[in-house]
């Protein structure tokens, strides 16, 4: 592979190309929308809605890491190798500030590591004020 290709966002894998794939996946059933894609960063929101929500009323985690974990796989998939046919994710953690039960959330996923094998990448996660309410981190296994 040429080196200046690692980890970079690739020409043939727009927001197009990702939202085709999301039709029947989690990722549609929560509503998660990818809405921008940069070299190293994609950005994706969802809306809250009351089956989003655990029952003490406030937005579940599972939803706040739906989001957190699309924006980083869709951003993954969009800077994978050029040899690279898809990736799994080895491990990601949360770490949760705030919560949210309405309006849009939003998350920012950032490369931290685009390697040949893995890459690792951040989100953040906004509520409807602006302020963050998850801090995430994934490592993604690059599959050949």
């Amino acid at each position: 592979m040429d080196e200046s290709q690692r980890g970079k966002l690739r020409a043939d894998r727009g927001l197009d190309w990702l939202r085709a794939r999301q039709p029947g996946t989690l990722p549609a059933l929560i509503g998660v929308r990818a809405t921008a894609l940069g070299e190293g960063t994609l950005r994706a929101e969802l809306t809250v809605r009351p089956e989003l929500l655990a029952p003490n009323g406030f937005l579940h985690a599972a939803t706040v890491i739906g989001l957190a974990d699309t924006a980083c796989g869709y951003a993954c998939l969009a800077h994978l190798p050029p040899a690279a046919h898809s990736f799994t994710t080895i491990e990601l953690k949360s770490n949760f500030l705030g919560t949210a039960t309405d309006g849009t959330i939003r998350a920012v996923a950032r490369g931290v590591h685009l390697g040949r094998s893995t890459q690792v990448w951040d989100a953040t996660v906004a509520g409807p004020d602006g302020r963050t309410i998850a801090l995430f981190r994934c490592t993604q296994m690059v599959l050949y």
